[in-house]
């Protein structure tokens, strides 16, 4: 296939499943991405889906069988966890690439499934987070193969905060099995640091919870308490394949703290990267040879929130791998689930998937990358 120029790229139509809180982000993608046609949505509360097209003046509300019918290349999965792979088998059974809200899937077997149907199906399957695709953190992944910082032997990451019940009108999702700030927030820095350091092989995991429940702090619940039945603080130690080591704290337990969000050591020198939740940032750079800081220039390509299913869309017409793949995404999955199993059964537990780290996103962006 030609090279799209570079004012002009080819559209994907896009179909969304899940119309609610999450959902405007994606929505909007297209004014971030031109390669996005977002033309039709779809929830099981119809009402939801006709308010959610008019808002953001998607052309079709429909049910989501009426959508699974439609020729649309790409269906995006931001439906409720737990029915992620229903909703994502029901589209790869009709034909259609998917691009799931994380996770991908609640457990190791459902994940391992959507891998399998999506390649016996011959489409594809994305997952976010996608921020370690923003320009900064991929800024930092070209200095890491450069060899900017000498060899990687070590990292941090730590999510620090008291929990979403000062602004969340319904925290009480947050503090069940398959959250807590691990599974929640936890995605985002895994997510960072495999893209930076390359698979992980091993993790050891401790776990806490500051109490029984959450007071409610805003919204219709004020007042109320939520029962915590999931760990609210979490410790790991991850072991890539390449021998660095990471210390990952996911935590709504802090009151406050001053932490950097990923930091990253070598043999010559260190990296220290913004908040892996946001698609901004700088990256400083210290050199072994230097002493002082330096604030690297990264790259202006578009980014946010639906820059991996801008790309997994241009990977479809140009037959390049896409990035925030299903096997990534099953990898991030899997070393958080090690970490919870890892304290339950007091001893390392080894990683058994892997994933094949992609090339940074080029100078001009997801949406024009020949893939050559």
């Amino acid at each position: 296939m030609n090279e799209t120029p570079a004012d002009h790229v080819e559209r994907s139509m896009v179909g969304v499943v899940g119309c609610g809180r999450i959902s405007p982000a994606y929505l909007t993608a297209a004014q971030r991405f031109p390669s996005l046609d977002l033309v039709a949505c779809a929830d099981v509360d119809a009402k939801r889906a006709e308010r959610r097209a008019a808002e953001f003046g998607v052309p079709v509300a429909c049910t989501v069988d009426e959508l699974l019918s439609m020729d649309v290349d790409v269906v995006v999965n931001l439906t409720p966890p737990k029915t992620h792979h229903e909703v994502s088998m029901a589209a790869f059974a009709a034909g259609q690439s998917v691009y799931s809200e994380k996770p991908l899937a609640m457990n190791r077997p459902q994940a391992r499934e959507l891998i399998a149907a999506a390649r016996d199906r011959g489409v594809r399957l994305g997952c976010s987070p996608d921020t370690f695709l923003s320009p900064a953190y991929q800024m930092a992944r070209s200095l890491v193969d450069w060899g900017a910082i000498g060899d990687p032997v070590g990292a941090v990451a730590f999510f620090a905060s008291r929990g979403p019940e000062a602004t969340h009108p319904d925290p009480a999702s947050f503090y069940q099995p398959g959250a807590g700030p691990l599974l929640d927030m936890g995605p985002y820095y895994v997510a960072a640091l495999v893209n930076l350091l390359g698979p992980v092989v091993r993790v050891a995991g401790s776990t806490a919870a500051g109490g029984a429940d959450r007071l409610v702090l805003s919204g219709p619940r004020r007042g109320q308490t939520v029962p915590v039945s999931t760990p609210t603080h979490v410790s790991a130690t991850l072991t890539f394949a390449n021998g660095a080591v990471a210390t990952l704290m996911t935590s709504f337990e802090v009151w406050a703290a001053n932490l950097p969000r990923i930091e990253v050591y070598g043999t010559g020198g260190s990296l220290s990267l913004p908040d892996p939740d946001e698609y901004g940032g700088c990256v400083l750079w210290h050199q072994a040879s230097r002493t002082t800081w330096r604030d690297m220039p990264t790259g202006a390509f578009p980014a946010g929130r639906g820059i991996g299913l801008a790309d997994m869309a241009a990977a479809l017409r140009t037959d390049r791998p896409h990035r925030a793949d299903g096997e990534l995404a099953m990898h991030v999955l899997d070393i958080l689930l090690a970490v919870l199993e890892s304290d339950a059964r007091h001893e390392h537990v080894v990683v058994e998937s892997t994933f094949t780290p992609r090339r940074p996103v080029p100078a001009t962006g997801v949406e024009h990358d020949p893939g050559k």
